[in-house]
């Protein structure tokens, strides 16, 4: 049931808007970042003034998770498609600067349809309406959205672009927010909409904004610094190279509207969205090097103000004006059109400028870690690995007792992971799923959801952590009490793809595309498979999703290149029993700097400090080779950990560490 608002009119005139921001930034780890960017004396007690942010953000929420209200909302929505004269609207889970995790303001999809899922899209027309997502979460729109109200549907296997020919007709107006859809999905829309004679149509503003009455306003979170010394290279130096670039293909400015490739550029990081530490902003980075950056400026105190040094500053409103300057002058622009909102490329193109579609200059550079980087985070996920080790030492004890639940579990091993005193946030919702919860692939636990783990369960945890100097992203599966045989052998034939994939050597230019085959290999050999990628690229203090490097069916055309860190993840899922999940992150090495073939050859070193569950593993399947993987990665655990950690949960760590067969 949706909470009451705060009444904001007795504060003094721009105060409640600011609290307003500051409530629609997210909570992390317990307190409100924005607190800091309120002057310290106020017009009323600063615990007042908390306790009105803390009340706005819950009537933010539970505005959102209000599924009753959802037949009510999609009804509105369709009144408001009629009075525009449009046949429909789609509404992607995205923002306008395409982010992994989208503001409050930008959960479109939750509030209309209640999925709270990290991926998807609904198509709403007058008398149809559908939802998809992919494999991750076909279990989880079952269980959230009324399939009374829309239809639900795997994304690959049944695209919306079919679904759309047999929902539109002749003459209809399909309506999309120009600013949510880059110009490929833009395009396979409009072609779709062609077969049955339909139109596509953008819309100046978002249907959804005009009928979603208590909409947050967009965040206000604090930025801050990241140091030199933690990022590797200083922001001008970053600058200047990218500059040089454009200079060599008489390109005069490249347009950033991904927050993680200005928070790179800048060296800077934020706190507007979850998990991820970004500062939603928008970027002109000129050939001669000079940057226009458009940010909220409440949330620039004078320290960061003086790190920005001679960046331009403006607020986001004056975006689009920047954009028609660019046209006007009929400047040479860089435009990516696979991370752009379309309403840039097309406001652009209508005021005349010239138009270069290519890749975000900053991605690559960006996911090609330097040496402080990677030193960095070795040195979180040694941070990381003694949290988890005190996590799954204090699990083994408790576990077996029962009383424990999945909710206990991920609250104890955040616990755990603020020991150091190091964590700024969890990378991403802690996924704590037992017995049949744990086949759910990207499970988020809720008190109606919540299972304990009791004897004869697998228990999947897969977590991580942001900290200054590294982002950590690990799963572990655990066996409560004695697994079945039928356990063992799919969590060994997982453990054998995890293992090729972190001893393969490959020449340079390889793609995650190629390695993918190593991680399934032993699953297909039984007729099995799991419906996700086997690796996704990580940031250094930034997305735990990060491109454009990927292991997968569909991986990315991109090479892997030294310095990328990628997650190693194969898994295995029995719906309505068990998920197996084992991930580490490993980062890109030169193993040959030249072969006999005159190529450069390549491998992985694993980054990951945690033990693998050795009561999972059955060793008749697994090859000498193999044994002496684990059993090497085991004593490097022992090496880094178990001085980190205290003297009880270092003698479960020798158990857990002991050669195989010991």
């Amino acid at each position: 049931m949706t909470l009451h608002q705060p009444d904001l009119a007795a504060l003094p005139p721009g105060l409640g808007d600011h609290l307003l921001g500051v409530a629609a930034a997210p909570s992390i780890l317990g307190r409100f970042p924005g607190l800091s960017l309120l002057p310290a004396t106020l017009p009323v007690p600063r615990s007042k003034i908390e306790k009105i942010i803390a009340d706005l953000a819950e009537h933010f929420t539970a505005t959102l998770e209000d599924r009753a209200a959802v037949a009510g909302r999609l009804a509105a929505l369709r009144q408001e498609l009629a009075k525009r004269g449009l046949a429909g609207l789609i509404v992607p889970l995205t923002d306008e600067y395409q982010c992994e995790y989208v503001p409050l303001r930008a959960q479109r999809l939750a509030w209309l349809t209640g999925f709270t899922g990290s991926a998807g899209l609904a198509i709403v027309t007058r008398e149809r309406a559908a939802i998809w997502s992919d494999g991750r979460y076909t279990l989880q729109l079952a269980q959230q959205v009324d399939g009374a109200l829309f239809e639900r549907h795997h994304i690959t296997e049944e695209p919306p672009t079919d679904w759309l020919k047999t929902a539109l007709k002749a003459g209809d107006r399909l309506a999309y927010d120009p600013w949510l859809h880059t110009e490929d999905g833009v395009k396979g829309f409009a072609a779709a909409c062609k077969v049955v004679g339909a139109e596509l149509v953008a819309s100046e503003d978002n249907p959804i904004d005009a009928v979603w009455a208590d909409q947050p306003p967009p965040p206000l979170g604090p930025v801050h610094i990241q140091d030199k010394a933690l990022a590797g290279r200083s922001s001008a130096a970053k600058r200047g190279d990218i500059a040089a670039a454009l200079r060599a293909r008489s390109i005069d400015a490249v347009i950033l509207t991904l927050p993680e490739s200005i928070a790179w550029l800048l060296n800077i990081r934020g706190s507007d969205v979850p998990h991820t530490p970004l500062p939603l902003a928008m970027a002109v980075l000129s050939a001669d090097g000079g940057v226009d950056l458009y940010i909220d400026g409440r949330k620039l105190d004078a320290t960061v103000r003086a790190h920005l040094g001679d960046v331009r500053l403006h607020e986001p409103k004056e975006f689009p004006a920047a954009l028609d300057a660019l046209g006007a002058a009929a400047k040479m622009v860089q435009v990516d059109p696979a991370t752009t909102g379309v309403y840039v490329l097309q406001r652009l193109e209508r005021a005349g400028a010239k138009l270069v579609r290519a890749e975000d200059p900053c991605l690559l550079p960006k996911a090609c870690k330097t040496a402080a980087e990677l030193d960095g985070s070795r040195a979180a996920h040694r941070r990381d690995g003694a949290a988890m080790v005190r996590f799954l030492a204090w699990l083994d004890k408790e576990a077996a007792q029962g009383g424990i639940d999945e909710l206990t579990a991920a609250a104890k091993l955040q616990s755990f992971r603020q020991l150091a005193n190091e964590l700024r946030d969890l990378s991403f919702p802690t996924i704590s799923g037992a017995g049949p919860n744990g086949a759910v692939v990207h499970y988020r636990v809720s008190p109606a959801t919540n299972r304990k783990l009791e004897p004869g369960n697998l228990y999947l945890v897969d977590s991580g952590g942001q900290y200054p100097d590294g982002t950590t992203d690990i799963t572990r599966t655990v066996a409560i009490g004695e697994p079945s045989e039928e356990m063992r052998d799919r969590f060994t034939r997982v453990l054998k793809g995890h293992i090729a994939l972190a001893t393969v050597r490959f020449p340079d230019g390889t793609t995650g595309q190629q390695l993918d085959t190593l991680a399934r290999h032993h699953l297909w050999e039984i007729g099995l498979d799991y419906d996700h990628g086997t690796g996704h690229g990580v940031g250094s203090y930034l997305g735990v999703h990060e491109g454009p490097q990927r292991i997968g069916k569909l991986g990315s055309a991109v090479p892997l290149r030294p310095g990328m860190i990628i997650s190693n993840e194969p898994g295995y899922y029995k719906t309505g029993a068990y998920g197996i999940r084992i991930e580490n992150l490993v980062a890109v090495r030169v193993e040959t700097d030249k072969a006999e073939s005159g190529k450069r050859w390549l491998g992985f070193e694993t980054l990951t400090r945690a033990p693998i569950d050795r009561r999972l593993i059955d060793l008749t399947l697994l090859t000498p080779q193999e044994v002496a993987w684990i059993d090497a990665y085991h004593a490097l655990v022992w090496l880094d950990i178990a001085p980190l950690v205290d003297d009880e949960t270092r003698n479960w760590l020798k158990q857990a560490t002991a050669p195989l067969g010991a």
